[in-house]
């Protein structure tokens, strides 16, 4: 028994080392996300832009999603696209109110009846894209919650003719509730650190953030389209991830935007979580093996139960308590301006245990949950249950 209590400390003691060392690496990559900011060079770009939005029912905190794309502050002619499966969808009545709040502004509703594949937004974007105006579009979720710079923000990554993509980094706005403040804490101390992490690693990011997918026609052409992608659960990962291997370059945009975060049950937590597990899972697999030792404070109280708390347990554990508080404040507030995360920091450690109990269990199966459809996952590919 002694020397598996020795085995288990060992062990946790080096699970927790590397999870410090990941969060300096996350810190590294922080800094040089903030170093690389764009500064304005008088030269303005501004094309054409469609929004493409897909909509099915309606979300908190949607309309006011909507309105901030017409309050741009943009020298460029944009349009807005929404694509509904049917008529009779309750967010048609939204996209009515803001052709009456909004009529200077260029407000367009297609209904996408026909189902391509699986992923039922992709096919309705797959529809949209022959409606869209102009060769730059943008895809983002219908609750996305912008600033009044957006469109320019968004539009300066393609001054540079290789850029084939541009994405955003996101936080979630909670509705209320620990499972919903859970998953928004995990946003902005988790979630984002790993795509900061990922783009220092990697020389740049390799992927896209459903936050924001701005890019154009030719690029989606060369990929196949959003055809290509009806049949992905992760297609914004996807999508950066093609044209990234098709020789465009993807940027992350200095320009947070925020989505709404459910006011969850446990049950639907769950579900939202074990998603996100599998489709980083399929998507990134390689990766996502070493994501087990991010999760930093459950290798460390591990270290201190089985060394019976020892005093250099005791240090270890305080060491990676700083470095944990350190991502989350310099990403969750220093990055993304977040105030949530200082609400609640102190959820840290359960939500840790959470992500680390979401990534064992990802592993156990390959069946998700998404708008209450069941569907099996196969390298990405959703297939109905």
């Amino acid at each position: 028994m002694d020397t598996f209590a020795l085995a288990v400390e060992i062990l946790a003691a080096l699970l927790t080392v590397s999870g410090m060392a990941y969060g300096l690496i996350a810190l590294w990559g922080t800094r040089d996300f903030v170093r690389g900011a764009r500064t304005p060079t008088g030269v303005a770009f501004t094309p054409g832009l469609s929004i493409l939005k897909p909509l099915k029912g309606t979300d908190p905190r949607m309309y006011a999603g909507f309105v901030s794309h017409c309050r741009q502050q943009y020298a460029g002619e944009w349009e807005l696209v929404f694509g509904v499966g049917s008529m009779e969808d309750p967010a048609v009545a939204d996209v009515a109110r803001l052709r009456v709040e909004f009529p200077e502004a260029h407000i367009r509703l297609v209904e996408c009846a026909e189902r391509l594949g699986a992923n039922g937004k992709v096919s309705t974007l797959a529809q949209l894209l022959p409606h869209a105006s102009f060769e730059h579009v943008v895809v983002n979720d219908s609750d996305i919650l912008v600033s009044t710079q957006y469109f320019a923000h968004i539009t300066a990554g393609f001054t540079d003719d290789k850029v084939g993509l541009v994405t955003a980094p996101y936080l979630g706005l909670t509705s209320g509730g620990i499972w919903s403040r859970l998953e928004a804490l995990g946003i902005a101390t988790d979630f984002m650190p790993g795509v900061l992490t990922a783009r220092k690693l990697e020389g740049g990011i390799r992927f896209g953030l459903g936050s924001t997918l701005a890019t154009t026609k030719a690029a989606l052409a060369s990929i196949g389209g959003f055809e290509a992608l009806v049949e992905q659960l992760a297609d914004d990962y996807e999508i950066g991830a093609r044209l990234h291997a098709a020789g465009y370059r993807v940027e992350l945009a200095h320009e947070v935007v925020a989505t709404t975060v459910p006011a969850y049950g446990l049950r639907g937590f769950c579900d939202h979580q074990l998603r996100w597990a599998r489709s980083t899972r399929d998507s990134r697999r390689a990766g996502y093996l070493g994501l087990g030792i991010t999760y930093v404070l459950p290798w460390a109280l591990l270290a201190v139960l089985a060394s019976g708390g020892a005093l250099w347990s005791l240090s270890l554990f305080s060491l990676a308590l700083l470095v944990r508080v350190a991502v989350a404040l310099s990403v969750g507030v220093g990055v993304l301006r977040d105030g949530q995360v200082l609400r609640d920091l102190l959820l840290l450690p359960l939500r840790d245990a959470f992500g680390l109990f979401f990534w064992v269990w990802s592993y156990a199966g390959d069946t998700i949950v998404w708008r209450g459809e069941r569907f099996r996952l196969r390298r990405g590919q959703m297939e109905r249950v």
